[in-house]
């Protein structure tokens, strides 16, 4: 599967842990930067550009990392077709597939450990889109 994968600098150690995992899985990797942990990065430009490879159907999913997490979340779901679930654990990630169809999933290098990360990453990824009820209110998002 092809999964785009961006990151600010506070995200970049998490992002390129997570994208060796995503690479030793067999997963192709769209990596649209940042190539480094150093100040100053704009979050918005890298959050979008992720978003954008999902919704032109460059990518199958996305995955943004900031700080926070919040920014790259929000930067994201300012592309139209992008679906994009700040998490924060297996549940959190298991539940935007299966209830709202996220393509993208954002994580806060600051607030989540990586194994966490992982965890989460390995649950939105392997989870479907449970379709029935979830359906007319996913189509109402846009």
């Amino acid at each position: 599967m092809r999964i785009a994968i961006a990151a600010d600098h506070a995200g970049f150690a998490l992002k390129d842990a997570l994208a060796r995992d995503l690479r030793a899985a067999g997963h192709e990797l769209m990596d649209l930067g940042t190539d480094s942990p150093d100040p100053p990065v704009d979050y918005p430009d890298y959050g979008r550009a992720c978003a954008e490879a999902v919704a032109r159907g460059e990518a199958a999913f996305g995955v943004v990392v900031c700080g926070s997490g919040i920014g790259m979340s929000i930067a994201a779901n300012r592309v139209p077709g992008a679906r994009c679930a700040l998490v924060h654990d297996h549940l959190s990630a298991r539940l935007a597939r299966a209830h709202n169809d996220c393509n993208l999933i954002a994580f806060g290098a600051r607030l989540i450990g990586l194994e966490t990360a992982r965890d989460a990453l390995d649950a939105f990824l392997s989870t479907p889109f449970a379709g029935g009820r979830h359906g007319p209110r996913v189509r109402k998002l846009g």
